[in-house]
């Protein structure tokens, strides 16, 4: 007897279930997102690194070419949507918006190429990332009226002694310096202070500026902002207690400190006190390692009181994936490059466990029943989430996961690849214990369709399922969408699905036709936010 029925049964996921499908890099069909939702997951993502399916090269490519798609579209809405990303804190590194404005500031048509140059403050806020797009903007342009223009905006449009600031902090990166930027963009300083700072740079120091004083030419040393004649007291210090004296009065910053000094637990002790938060996390090894850091003590107290303040994580735009990367690196004892070791504080430790808690914007529990299911396939241990170290998408996830099950009241964790699996994990576990959990559970291949399948079969009630994946789904028999669509029909609940994507990739197991479904870039800091607003609808 001929079984016709097999023939019209739903398609297994290495075929085409319906037109609009595409095949991924694992060879399964999935589907596409827009250029804009693309563009968002490179800015907030990157593609630094390599994937399990893809070398950053060629991600970088598609990435590049999915950039300058938008920019043929709508060019001064690509821009404005790569200022708001990097302007909010929302990507954990910046370096992905620079390219991307970069990318707009040699484009040829001229409202995009005038929208990326008056973004460049807002995307490019301190000297290294001035240095970064100084890189970039050489591969797309000529140092043209405009882009020179802009640049000595950048330098003009700040105070004197926030000028004096960027100069002395951030000197040199990417083969340039602001030496070099100042004899490109050739700025004319609006006030005798700014004229100053040009002239220290230019003549590298003060010497040149008392040189110029003594022939009668302005400006002289007496307009230079008084923090750049500390750096130079700085420079030229002979006793720890000089180096003290100078970090306390003029809020000097360790970039400012020659070498020799940062063995000295009296010089991070002085920094300690006003030290911005993004330069804490970076040195909890450092100060540790010296002996600032230590259980019990008084230093360690403050530096938790730091990183635990809200206010203070929200106006420093601390990323939760930077705070995750430096728990990891601090918990294991030694950094990933170079010889430096120290022994872990525990107060430290669960300091960083609750601040990337804090981090994620405020949320307020939805009431909804959530299914909150982590893609654990071999290919979501392969790389490190924009260029993170220790935090592939498997951890990512996982981090991600457990940020929603602290606010919701009704939720429930599984892992998958091509079985399920309940993972036993609560809120109240520290952020490193509930990674070794996830991290213990059974890798293979990848089926997305698993989580809505087994709700279905065990008549579980989810009002909202959620998915962290890098969508290389291929092993299933049934896709995903039409998992969601018969745990429906046998429900009778309309459940959504947000898909979290970890890698920025263009590929989604999401339906675009479906209003029910949605797609969110994997550590964007307002997902969580988003995630909970959509499940509220």
């Amino acid at each position: 007897m001929a079984r016709y029925a097999q023939h019209v049964s739903p398609a297994p996921q290495h075929a085409k279930a319906r037109e609009g499908q595409v095949m991924n890099h694992a060879g399964g069909y999935v589907f596409a997102v827009d250029k804009w939702t693309q563009l968002d997951r490179f800015l907030i993502l990157g593609c630094e690194g390599n994937t399990y399916y893809a070398t950053e090269r060629a991600m970088t490519v598609d990435n590049a070419k999915c950039v300058r798609a938008c920019l043929d579209e709508d060019g001064p809405r690509a821009v404005a949507r790569i200022a708001e990303v990097s302007d909010a804190g929302r990507a954990p590194k910046n370096d992905p918006a620079v390219f991307a404005l970069a990318m707009a500031a040699g484009h040829p048509d001229p409202a995009t190429r005038k929208a990326a140059l008056s973004a460049l403050p807002r995307v490019c806020r301190i000297g290294t990332h001035l240095f970064h797009f100084a890189r970039d903007v050489g591969t797309f342009r000529r140092w043209g009226r405009g882009l020179r223009s802009a640049v000595a905006a950048w330098y003009n449009d700040m105070t004197a002694e926030r000028l004096a600031l960027q100069v002395a902090k951030y000197r040199q990166r990417d083969g340039f310096s602001h030496r070099d930027l100042l004899r490109l963009a050739h700025p004319v300083g609006k006030t005798p202070a700014h004229n100053a700072v040009f002239r220290w740079v230019a003549g590298e120091g003060s010497a040149a500026l008392d040189h110029e004083t003594r022939r009668g030419q302005a400006p002289s040393r007496a307009d230079l902002p008084e923090l750049l004649l500390a750096f130079e007291s700085l420079q030229a210090a002979s006793s720890t207690k000089d180096v003290v004296a100078l970090i306390r009065k003029h809020r000097l910053t360790h970039e400012m400190l020659p070498t020799e000094w940062k063995t000295k637990l009296e010089v991070w002790d002085a920094l300690l006190d006003e030290m911005p938060l993004t330069a804490l996390v970076r040195n909890l090894g450092k100060m540790t390692e010296v002996g600032l850091l230590a259980s019990l003590s008084e230093p360690a107290r403050r530096a938790c009181q730091q990183l635990t303040d809200p206010a203070k994580l929200h106006r420093a735009r601390v990323h939760p994936l930077s705070l995750l990367a430096a728990l990891k690196v601090y918990e294991q004892g030694h950094g990933e490059k170079g010889k430096l070791t120290w022994k872990p504080v525990r107060s430290i430790v669960d300091a960083l466990n609750e601040a990337f808690y804090l981090s994620f914007k405020s949320l307020e529990p939805t009431g909804k029943n959530h299914l909150l299911a982590l893609d654990v396939s071999g290919s979501m241990t392969w790389g490190n989430l924009a260029g993170m170290p220790g935090v592939n998408p498997r951890v990512g996830s996982a981090a991600m996961a457990m940020a929603t099950a602290r606010v919701e009241q009704s939720w429930h964790v599984m892992g998958f690849s091509n079985t399920l699996v309940n993972i036993d994990i609560s809120p109240k576990m520290s952020l490193d214990d509930t990674i070794k959990k996830i991290e213990r559970v059974p890798m293979g291949g990848t089926d997305c369709a698993l989580p809505m399948i087994y709700a279905k079969q065990n008549k579980l009630a989810v009002d909202t399922f959620v998915v962290y994946t890098d969508n290389e789904t291929w092993a299933g028999k049934v896709h995903p969408f039409q998992a969601l669509r018969d745990y429906r029909q046998a429900s009778g609940r309309p459940a959504k699905l947000v898909v979290v994507g970890m890698t920025a990739t263009r590929f989604t197991i999401a339906d675009p036709s479906d209003a029910g479904m949605l797609d969110v870039v994997g550590f964007d800091s307002a997902a969580p936010a988003i995630l909970a607003d959509f499940a509220r609808a």
